[in-house]
């Protein structure tokens, strides 16, 4: 039986949950799904306003009688025993009730990392939504689930998981993928009778974008002009960044450039794109994992949270046949995209818990160290500068976040979630590269997560990582 069927009624067993940051987005989607499975209970929800969580739960019908605040994890037993959900701020207080996975999705790294590892130690499965976490420590948990016969694993309905598994498709069907990648958050969504161009709630003016439609004869010129053409609007989110190399960590693939190529594209483009250099696309060499924003016309359906594998083709006539079923491939016929242009957040998640219970993970078999998420000064920054992370993006102030390759990467260099929260020891350079050496204050489990994933990479290098769902050839 594939495990994505089993339910209660089909023999899978029910699961239960505990949640950590209750109260954010993800987490409601989760939990309004959570009302249509009868085989998903969540067990405890953590978070530092229980008031909020409560009202959230209540609006989503969840009945007020089926919850309990606790202060304490002597309340929480309590509350687990008589059948209800406990719903608590003490972080420590989780254990003491009955479930099976932790679904972490605070994005706090130390944090995160705790309570992860406080649920493997407990035998309990881990479902990682925080990206933060896992651009630090996900060899580490990796490899100490599987040592205790559990799953820690990325979370289905996030693009990082849905991109692995998109990956592991892909590679299963023998296909050579050149690029993966994911669009950036929000569309650029052009007016061409306004000659502006939306990106969520910014509207900047664009007429020359309306004649950039098309690629032309020379796409990376095109493509140049675009982006000159929305100069104004943002480019690169850190949560771009964080979320590639967690892909990176599962597929092997790396970035093509350290602030990756974030190409103004049509999805219908894709293949052209993604091409390689000597083909007209951006590509310096093939296995890159990238980022692009995507361009749209009002109407049309967006791609946002979507995500994409590019292919090289093989038989003309097989992929003039799929060309004709209205999949998209290059103009020379060299390259396809397949993709999905969405994802579901915690409506999807369910299924990630569902499959971590039967003890399998929707990433790698045996992630291992393959990009390093750091970190650049945007400016000159003074010894004693506080690193803080906040923002819709998880920025840390005063650093550009940059996607290195492993391979690449000098050493010392520090993963910019390991900086978070820390402050300067010393002066670092307007482009310097964070460094460990730089730091002071820094969590110090991160820190040794983050030194064992280094250990762990280099074990991981030397095992056959074939299977797992998200596994490398």
């Amino acid at each position: 039986m594939n495990v994505r069927d089993q339910s209660p009624a089909a023999g899978g067993p029910p699961v239960r949950y505990a949640l950590t940051g209750a109260g954010g987005g993800f987490a409601r989607t989760l939990l309004a799904q959570s009302r249509l499975l009868p085989w998903l209970t969540p067990a405890v929800l953590c978070d530092l306003d229980t008031d909020r969580v409560v009202a959230l739960c209540t609006a989503l019908g969840h009945p007020a009688d089926s919850l309990a605040v606790c202060e304490d994890a002597a309340a929480v037993a309590r509350a687990a025993a008589a059948g209800l959900t406990a719903v608590t701020s003490d972080a420590t207080a989780l254990g003491a009730a009955d479930w099976d996975v932790l679904v972490e999705a605070t994005g706090s790294p130390a944090h995160g990392l705790a309570m992860a590892e406080e649920a493997l130690a407990a035998g309990r499965h881990v479902a990682m939504v925080s990206k933060e976490v896992d651009s630090v420590a996900g060899l580490h948990l990796a490899r100490t689930a599987a040592a205790r016969g559990l799953v820690h694993t990325p979370v289905e309905g996030d693009q990082p998981a849905n991109l692995i598994g998109l990956v592991s498709r892909v590679r299963g069907l023998g296909l050579d993928i050149v690029a993966i990648g994911k669009s950036s958050e929000y569309d650029l969504v052009l007016d061409p009778a306004a000659g502006t161009v939306t990106q969520l709630d910014t509207t900047v003016r664009a007429p020359e974008l309306t004649g950039l439609l098309d690629l032309g004869d020379d796409p990376r010129a095109t493509l140049a002009a675009r982006a000159r053409a929305v100069g104004a609007l943002p480019v690169g989110a850190t949560a771009d960044y964080c979320e590639m190399a967690v892909v990176a960590d599962h597929t092997g693939f790396g970035p093509d450039t350290e602030l990756l190529h974030y190409p103004v594209a049509r999805p219908a483009e894709l293949a052209d794109v993604y091409a390689l250099r000597e083909h007209g696309g951006v590509l310096r060499r093939p296995g890159a994992v990238d980022v692009f924003r995507a361009l749209r016309l009002p109407g049309e359906a967006s791609f946002a949270g979507g995500v994409f594998a590019v292919v090289r083709t093989h038989d003309a006539e097989t992929w003039r046949t799929l060309a004709d079923k209205g999949h998209v491939l290059s103009r020379d016929g060299r390259y396809a995209a397949l993709y999905l242009p969405y994802h579901l957040m915690g409506v999807e998640a369910p299924a990630t818990l569902r499959a971590a219970v039967a003890g399998r993970s929707r990433g790698a078999a045996h992630p291992r160290r393959s990009a390093v998420l750091a970190g650049r000064a945007r400016h000159d920054l003074a010894a004693g500068h506080s690193l803080a992370m906040g923002g819709h993006h998880h920025d840390v102030a005063g650093v550009q976040a940059v996607l290195l390759r492993a391979d690449e990467a000098p050493a010392g260099a520090s993963p910019l979630y390991l900086a978070a929260g820390a402050r300067l020891a010393r002066p670092v350079a307007a482009g310097g590269l964070i460094g460990l050496d730089d730091l002071a204050g820094a969590d110090p489990a991160l820190a040794r997560a983050w030194l064992a994933g280094a250990d762990e990479a280099a074990d991981g290098a030397a095992r056959d990582t074939a299977g797992g769902e998200g596994g490398r050839r």
